[in-house]
């Protein structure tokens, strides 16, 4: 390897857009701690107390196999460590719930800081130009004429 390749690396690996990047993986993760934990302690308890009951999706199966002569427990863990066929639907479900709501969120942050970058423009934009500006844009505008 030469030295440039080296430095190009190093200049790569240093830019503020892989930093960022970085940055921004490590707190997508942490934020989808955040959205999990909002689907299993706030709005899944909230959907059981509605629905009036123990509605726990991650336990929701069905059952497509089991080894011959399973007398095991019939939970998803227990058929799973015992080797069944299980069609864990309800898995499914609550990761689907945890995708919408992260999807909702990232929505909602995108169009504020869209929101946020527009007023910013349009303050930027209405601001009138400096009389010094003004005043030279006449003169180069009587100097064309």
């Amino acid at each position: 390897m030469s030295k440039g390749f080296l430095n190009e690396f190093k200049e790569f690996a240093v830019k503020g857009n892989m930093v960022d990047l970085a940055v921004g993986v490590i707190i997508g993760a942490a934020f989808g701690k955040i959205i999990d934990s909002l689907v299993k302690d706030i709005i899944m308890p909230l959907v059981n107390f509605i629905l009036g009951g123990d509605v726990d999706f991650s336990n929701k199966f069905i059952v497509l196999s089991q080894p011959e002569g399973y007398a095991g427990a019939q939970t998803l863990t227990a058929l799973r460590d015992a080797g069944a066929t299980v069609f864990a639907y309800g898995n499914f479900i609550t990761i689907l719930i945890n995708f919408i709501l992260l999807a909702f969120v990232v929505f909602l942050i995108v169009k504020s800081i869209a929101t946020a970058r527009s007023r910013f423009e349009a303050e930027k934009a209405a601001e009138p130009d400096p009389e010094d500006i003004v005043l030279l844009r006449e003169i180069r505008d009587s100097l064309k004429k």
